[in-house]
Order: C-alpha cells, then structure tokens, then sequence
C-alpha cells in the first residue's frame, strides 16, 4: 500500500478520506498516514486520523509520500500547490468507485484529480491536474477543464464547454453546450450559463449574468 496524506483537515478534506476508504475496499491501494493543515492544531485528530502539520512540515518529509489538495476554492488550491517543494511529494488522482466514465479509452485525466460519488463523464473529455468535481457532477462529451477548476455538487457541464484555469462553479449550476468560461471566473451556485462568460468576473443568475470584474 502506498502512503497518502490529504491536506485540509475541513469537511471536504474529511469527504476525501470517505473517497480513499471506498478505494480501499475495492482495491487496497493507500494507507492515510494523516492531514496535513495550516489551521489545525499539529497532533490533532479529525475523525480519528492525526494532523501531521502545515506546509512547512509536508515540505520537510523526508519519504515518498502521496498528497491530495482539498481546498475547494480554486485560486487557494493553485496557490498552496505553489507552496508546495517537496520532490517526494506525488499527486494521485481519486475517482470514487460509484462514479461513472462512460468511456475510458476517451477521457483524459490529470493529475490531483478528485472526483466525487455519483459524478457521471462521458466521451473524449479532458480534465487537467487538480480539479475537483464534487457529489453528482455530469461532464459532457468533448469538454476540456482546465487545472485548478472546482466543480460544487450537482454541476450539469453538457457537451463541448470549454473551462478556464482556476474557474469555480456553485453548487447545481448548469451549462450549456458549446460554450466558454474564462479563467479565475466564479459562477453562481444555481446559475444557467447560456453564453460564453469572460475571465476574472463573477456570473449570476438564469440566465447567468457577469456582475462583477
């Protein structure tokens, strides 16, 4: 088993740990050795895992050590990654095993992926390092997500959208097909987006309006 680690001790952190639990009883693949967190007291135990220490503890591990980043703001996971300069640290992708890739052969995923319980992704889709598609997401066909990207739960993605680095959509938004988000974009948790919305901007609404850059 190889030893795995997840940084961010909060509730997504501790929705990550169920994800490695139901891995392992398919396959015994990981054995979590603890969190790793900023905000948490060192020694600490969150549901009966220990917390091991910040940034400056997991880039002083001095052992091969697989860590995965649970921060669901997008900006806050691409900034700590950064941080991190450890050369024995890698970065597994997690895919619960009731989520559903309806192609295998077709669908590219990066690394420090995670993806959620109840996610469904079709055909030839592209989903780059660090996203995270939470609870009953729905990616469709010939989509791209690009790094960083942080998807709440029941995000409807339809077919051939494009998503820009570090964007982040609310919880129940729906997309459309054939359009564009740029990057560091926030959409609106139960927006409809009907058209391409621009970089740096928040968008609300149905349909989805930018109100703010």
């Amino acid at each position: 088993m190889e030893n795995i680690a997840i940084y961010g001790s909060g509730g997504f952190g501790r929705e990550v740990l169920t994800i490695i639990k139901a891995i392992n009883t398919e396959k015994k693949i990981f054995n979590v050795i603890g969190f790793f967190d900023d905000y948490a007291p060192k020694g600490k135990l969150v549901n009966g895992v220990k917390v091991l220490g910040g940034i400056k503890d997991l880039n002083e591990w001095n052992e091969e050590l697989n860590i995965v980043l649970t921060i669901g703001d997008s900006l806050s996971r691409k900034k700590v990654f950064y941080q991190i300069n450890n050369p024995n640290i890698k970065y597994p992708s997690l895919i619960h095993p009731s989520a559903i890739l309806g192609d295998p052969n077709f669908i590219k995923i990066g690394k420090g992926v995670i993806i959620c319980a109840g996610c469904l992704i079709t055909t030839n889709i592209e989903i780059k390092d660090f996203v995270i598609l939470n609870l009953a997401c729905t990616v469709g066909h010939d989509s791209i997500i690009s790094s960083f990207a942080s998807f709440m739960p029941s995000v409807n993605i339809s077919g051939e959208v494009n998503i820009g680095e570090a964007v982040y959509v609310g919880t129940g938004a729906k997309l459309i097909n054939r359009l564009s988000v740029g990057e560091n974009t926030k959409i609106g948790a139960g927006a409809t987006v009907i058209n391409d919305i621009p970089a740096n901007c928040t968008a609300v609404g149905v349909p989805a309006k930018v109100v703010s850059k």
